[in-house]
């Protein structure tokens, strides 16, 4: 295996348009439609290790769902189908098996390729699964102690700009922008509002709040919002324990105040807010909720949680 950067290591094949290839050989050309205009769609999906030492994929179908609905949002035409897709991911497990005995992150992307240019080009559908290990996405330390966030001077762009049911390559930009500034101002993370001032999500997480009067409240899916797969994971262990949530929206003040603040993602798992805004959240540790939904979220995905087993796909 080789680095892809200081704390990374990548596989040394991937899976491109149907075929294994090395990781060296995956390759692109520069006139690659995507490239220029950002068109395509993408997922991140994690497989763990689990508590008998299986190699397990966490919720695959899923997330190769969400893969396809966002294709057909852009009206990207996919060569393959969902079964096709979920065994292309597989087969890149299975034959690098050792390498990721300990787990992995793994990356299906789908674009238009290269051919005619312009806004109106129709184009070729490529289609690639990579896959590398990937520890804590905001650190191991973020996961344990909580990180700072900082609510960004980019807004969450309106709903009917952003396709928000679709995990759009170029719609990553307004992202991409809030997590540089909030980086560069000294913070882990941005917290992104929508048009009208309220919390919608962070740059890559969907985000949960818990007040003083233990209500847990996540934004809507009429919030310029993803639908998170482990969003939706977490609303289920929630409410599977007895917990109400209300799915409403929140002004960023309300974060200010209240007693607890987590994001979820499958690149961040469930990484608790210690401050936003240089403002201690709660007693500016992991409160008793996050830690919670953090250890059974953990066992789940490592097959410890037997009502949840169908979430698991085994390599």
């Amino acid at each position: 295996m080789s680095s892809t950067s200081s704390n990374t290591v990548r596989a040394e094949q991937i899976w491109l348009d149907g075929k294994m290839t090395k990781w060296d050989e995956g390759h692109v050309h520069v006139m690659t439609h995507a490239l220029h205009y950002g068109f395509g769609v993408f997922e991140g999906i994690r497989a763990y290790k689990t508590h008998d030492g299986r190699l397990a994929v966490f919720r695959l179908r899923e997330h190769i769902r969400r893969l396809l609905d966002s294709a057909h949002i852009l009206m990207l035409k996919m060569p393959y189908s969902e079964d096709e897709l979920v065994e292309a991911c597989l087969e890149l497990l299975r034959k690098q098996k050792a390498q990721f005995a300990n787990g992995a992150y793994l990356r299906p992307v789908a674009f238009m390729g290269d051919g005619a240019m312009g806004l109106g080009a129709v184009n070729p559908t490529r289609v690639a699964v990579t896959a590398w290990d990937w520890g804590a996405y905001l650190g191991d330390k973020g996961i344990r102690e909580g990180i700072r966030a900082k609510v960004s001077s980019f807004t969450r762009m309106h709903v009917n700009v952003n396709m928000v049911r679709g995990k759009i390559t170029g719609q990553y930009v307004n992202s991409i922008l809030a997590k540089r500034e909030a980086v560069m101002a000294g913070y882990d993370e941005a917290i992104l509002l929508d048009i009208s001032g309220f919390v919608a999500e962070a740059s890559g997480e969907n985000i949960f709040m818990v007040n003083k009067k233990g209500v847990i409240k996540t934004p809507p899916l009429s919030s310029p919002i993803l639908d998170g797969i482990t969003r939706d994971t977490v609303l289920k262990l929630l409410r599977d324990s007895g917990r109400v949530v209300d799915e409403v929206t929140f002004t960023r003040d309300a974060l200010y105040i209240c007693d607890e603040i987590f994001f979820t993602g499958t690149a961040a798992e469930i990484t608790p807010v210690r401050e936003v805004d240089n403002r201690t959240t709660g007693t500016g540790k992991p409160g008793p909720i996050t830690q919670f939904v953090q250890e059974t979220y953990f066992r789940t995905v490592r097959g410890q949680e037997p009502r949840y087993a169908e979430w698991l796909t085994y390599v």
